[in-house]
């Protein structure tokens, strides 16, 4: 009798092991998409199922999704959430090329993107390429990736969006779109290539409303006709008011270039797109990027009267060459917000302004308070300000530490509180920079060639180190 017992003991014991292994495996499964697939397959290699829906409808907690090369002329919703030690992840086999193309997709009022995730969690997007969605109507927004809702630990990497584009007068797109109408958080975009949109009145990587928690890291964002990279507050996005802007999080290591306004339908003529922008947002630090032959390097401010960016931190960037002005802070007029409490250190302003549009290299507008300005290093363009303030609404601003590159046969110019100062004393004194702010040549390796190390014997080094 005990023989049996221990008998059906152990056949139990290796029963239990067997489902559990199965819903292990279930949970930690591989399901493989390829063009000559079928979806009434099982999903293996062998047997790969034929769309990005069918995938996406079995791929739960712990699923990698593999998807095998060639044109998938659909749309990838995500459907489920994984767990922190059971994500889900859609991404190319093996770096092959996976396009994911809108060219088939036809106009409709609302929302439009080729990779939508919508009140999901622990998804990652890997190695794809997401193209040609485009619209002719003005109240339909295309978007390459969309992320809304609730959506937390979110990675988005080493994909390529390209060619999302808008032809309406008014319209709007996005090359990649989180939007945080509930709290948002961990939310990661990692060298990704955005470039060729058309994006109407919107931007090509935006982060809106209620964000907490970010990383923006080695993206590069090119040849697009609005604002290169945005994080944005106080637009109604959040269901939270108080809670309604992108905070906590730091953007490092973008390159971004040839992004202009200039002949974008909704903007005509003018040179107002940002590279890096922050319009509201909060304890966010901008570093090592390098931003040129766009319209505005980067600007922090807030569009909202009253409402500010606070505690931007934009240090050690190269910005050059860009056609209106290098940093900008503070509302483009009195009706906007402003900037408080933030840092703009150790960067480089190389000839911006070449537009001669009198941004000059560092641009002070309206409503700036408790500012930190040193340590940077300023070459003038062709409208030689180095400075333009124009408001005088600027206050408790420190100007400390900073360069201002001397040439030979050339005159500067510095304009603080709407005066302008040819000579160098006099500005320091008017805008009461500290006595370790200088007037001399930096002595770049090659500044031609936008090699902006100092050599070893430039006297800019005991300044701006």
């Amino acid at each position: 009798m005990k023989r049996i017992n221990l008998f059906l003991l152990a056949a139990a014991a290796i029963m239990i092991v067997f489902v559990f292994k199965n819903i292990y495996d279930k949970q930690d499964q591989v399901i493989y998409v390829a063009i000559n697939g079928n979806d009434q397959n099982t999903g293996t290699k062998s047997k790969p199922f034929r769309t990005l829906n069918k995938a996406a409808s079995e791929a739960n907690a712990g699923t990698t999704v593999l998807i095998r090369k060639g044109n998938y002329n659909e749309k990838l919703v995500v459907k489920h959430s994984g767990t922190k030690s059971k994500p889900i992840t859609f991404k190319a086999y093996n770096k092959e090329k996976v396009v994911l193309s809108g060219k088939d997709l036809k106009d409709v009022e609302g929302d439009t993107s080729l990779v939508t995730i919508n009140n999901k969690n622990y998804v990652t997007i890997s190695g794809l390429i997401i193209q040609d969605l485009s619209t002719d109507l003005a109240d339909e927004t295309v978007m390459g990736i969309y992320v809304t809702g609730s959506s937390n630990h979110i990675t988005l990497e080493n994909n390529t969006v390209q060619r999302i584009e808008t032809h309406a007068d008014d319209g709007n797109g996005h090359g990649i779109a989180i939007y945080g109408t509930g709290k948002m958080k961990d939310i990661n975009i990692l060298n990704n290539t955005l470039e060729d949109l058309k994006l109407g009145s919107s931007e090509s990587l935006v982060l809106n409303g209620n964000i907490d928690g970010f990383t923006v890291d080695n993206n590069i964002v090119r040849r697009s006709d609005n604002i290169g990279i945005d994080l944005i507050g106080y637009e109604g996005t959040s269901n939270d008011k108080k809670v309604d802007y992108v905070r906590n999080g730091i953007v490092k290591n973008n390159q971004v270039y040839e992004i202009s306004s200039y002949g974008n339908p909704s903007y005509g003529e003018d040179y107002s797109a940002g590279g890096i922008y922050v319009d509201g947002g909060k304890n966010i630090t901008i570093e090592k990027n390098t931003i040129y032959k766009s319209d505005i390097g980067i600007e922090a401010t807030s569009e909202h009267v009253k409402k500010y960016a606070d505690n931007i931190k934009i240090i050690n960037n190269i910005i050059y060459d860009n056609f209106y002005t290098g940093i900008s802070i503070g509302g483009y007029d009195r009706d906007r917000g402003g900037t408080i409490n933030s840092t703009i250190s150790q960067n480089i302003l190389y000839r911006n302004d070449t537009e001669g549009l009198g941004g000059g290299q560092l641009l002070l507008q309206h409503d700036t308070k408790n500012n930190v300005i040193e340590r940077n290093i300023l070459s003038a363009g062709p409208s030689r300000i180095f400075i333009a303030n124009y408001f005088t609404t600027n206050q408790e601003n420190k100007l400390q530490k900073n360069v201002f590159h001397k040439e030979k046969g050339e005159t500067g110019i510095w304009i603080w509180k709407e005066e302008e100062y040819t000579s160098f004393h006099e500005f320091k004194k008017a805008s009461k920079s500290d006595e370790k702010s200088s007037y001399l040549d930096p002595r770049y390796q090659n500044a031609n060639n936008y090699d902006f190390r100092l050599k070893k014997d430039s006297p800019a080094k005991k300044i701006v180190d």
